[in-house]
């Protein structure tokens, strides 16, 4: 049967959905509220990191409830997915019903909350679905799930600026538009939820007792925070590095449709040399391009674009196929997969938040300081190691992590077996 008839382009969609209300808004809401209503910096800074610790720690309890609610599952997405739509509305679209911080807040918590519980429940799903495409189910629903999501992410991360030419209010019109999306993912998703027996085995235990998932959930860990840290310091190094203010949304689209391009690319690699031998290979492009970045200085748009194009591939590839290597997992130790993608969700966002601690006050305590038109070459320095140089180290851990790990592979390919 073709892809179109296993119903895996409105996983794609749906994917693609979720991903319009992630990172995006993180670049995107900031600005808005600053710029519309005159918020202060500092305190947005706050709010977002409070925020952002609220996202990560909720996602186990969020898949918690996931599992709790699979016989109503259905009605679930449905009513998260219209929560998720009214919270975009809310954010962008309606002048605040409160003082504009808390508004933002308030939406932003919301809008985060539905999106976790979605995106713990979709992955769940994905499981399922998996089981029914054969022996490289796993790989094919990662890929067009991932492929989607990325383009997503890029969609988002322009909307607004494109919209901007045919609207006074971008904004507004995105969040109707994406309110319009989510209705579409959902109608394309209907056939696909299907209900389940609510566990109330302590799947969580289950997960984190088997060693072959606490591995993973550590590999995903340490594979997640060079990424983590880049993003953390990408407009700097962009803006005081390679002296490109203005560059950062080219540099960055660039890396996204790199990421979703190559996905597809890396589901056929798995299916010929195994999913663990070709993330291996990710990995190291990654470090090539990490490696890469520690070279450049001022003016190196040109090699810089390039390592956008490679580390966006590596990104595809990590995106593909670690999340199916853990689904395969789960479906051995904990088939429902809710609570086990909740763990997966938290580890993900956990080093976006270690990074924003751990990262900014080393690159303050250097000199350095945003927007000065002349940085210190000891903070230069300090921001190249850490943008560069660390994510190297880290990658090179994940790597190792991942060679001594025996894997189920999840490609059709035999060649690699848990032991």
């Amino acid at each position: 049967m073709t892809s179109a008839r296993h119903g895996l382009p409105s996983y794609s969609l749906f994917a693609a959905t979720l991903a319009c209300a992630g990172l995006p808004i993180y670049i995107h809401a900031p600005k808005f509220f600053v710029d519309q209503y005159a918020v202060g910096l500092g305190a947005l800074g706050a709010v977002l990191f409070g925020l952002r610790l609220l996202d990560f720690v909720q996602d186990p309890v969020l898949g918690w409830l996931s599992q709790r609610l699979a016989p109503f599952r259905r009605q679930a997405v449905l009513t998260a997915s219209v929560v998720m739509a009214i919270a975009m509305v809310c954010l962008f679209a309606v002048p605040p019903l409160l003082p504009p911080l808390a508004w933002f807040a308030l939406a932003l918590a919301t809008l985060f909350s539905a999106f976790s519980f979605l995106t713990i429940t979709f992955y769940a799903q994905g499981v399922a679905k998996a089981d029914s495409l054969g022996e490289s189910g796993h790989i094919r629903l990662a890929t067009w799930r991932e492929t989607g999501a990325l383009i997503g992410v890029s969609l988002a991360a322009v909307a607004p600026i494109a919209l901007g030419a045919v609207s006074a209010n971008p904004f507004s019109l995105f969040a109707l538009l994406f309110a319009l999306l989510v209705a579409l993912a959902f109608l394309s998703m209907r056939q696909e939820w299907s209900d389940a027996k609510a566990s109330r085995a302590p799947q969580m235990r289950t997960i984190l007792s088997d060693p072959l998932a606490s591995r993973l959930l550590l590999i995903a860990l340490v594979n997640a925070a060079p990424v983590a840290v880049t993003s953390t310091l990408f407009l700097f190094f962009v803006e005081s590095q390679l002296g490109a203010r203005g560059w950062e949304g080219p540099f960055l689209l660039l890396f996204f449709l790199s990421a979703a391009a190559s996905a597809p690319a890396w589901g056929r690699i798995a299916t010929r040399v195994g999913a663990k031998v070709a993330l291996i290979g990710g990995m190291l492009l990654a470090i090539l391009s990490f490696g890469g970045a520690a070279t450049l200085g001022y003016g190196d748009l040109v090699p810089f674009a390039l390592i956008c194009v490679a580390s966006g591939a590596a990104l595809g590839a990590d995106m593909t196929l670690l999340p199916a290597i853990f689904a395969r997992r789960l479906e051995t130790i904990a088939p429902q997969a809710a609570e086990g993608f909740g763990l997966w969700s938290f580890v993900s966002k956990f080093t976006l938040a270690f990074a924003a601690v751990a990262l900014l006050p080393l690159l303050e305590a250097s000199g350095f300081q945003s927007g000065t038109p002349a940085v210190p070459e000891g903070a230069l320095l300090t921001l190249t190691l850490l943008y560069a140089v660390l994510p190297c180290a880290l990658k090179l851990v994940a790597v190792a992590l991942l060679v001594f790990t025996p894997i189920d592979d999840v490609s059709g390919n035999s060649a690699l077996k848990e032991a």
